[in-house]
């Protein structure tokens, strides 16, 4: 059995409806600091502020690299082959 629902609403109102939480006002506020960031290191004319809005910091490149190598660690350890005969065979 195969039933289809069309529902005619707003993005708002079906937001309403499911009894998600308004996060538009939210949205607004983060966009705006972010514009302000980015218009700050524009206006600075120094490239290092610049290139901090898009380049991550040491501290996250070092947790980046850490998960990485436990990624890895993990790949290559269950990809290990024996070199030994097999003697049950």
């Amino acid at each position: 059995m195969k039933a289809t629902i069309e529902i005619d609403a707003t993005p708002q109102e079906m937001r309403e409806l499911m009894g998600l939480p308004e996060v538009q006002s939210l949205q607004k506020e983060a966009m705006e600091k972010i514009r302000d960031k980015m218009l700050s290191g524009i206006e600075s004319n120094d490239m290092s502020d610049l290139m901090k809005l898009y380049m991550p910091m040491p501290e996250q490149m070092s947790v980046a690299e850490g998960f990485q190598k436990t990624m890895w660690d993990a790949m290559t350890k269950s990809m290990t082959m024996s070199t030994t005969p097999d003697k049950g065979k």
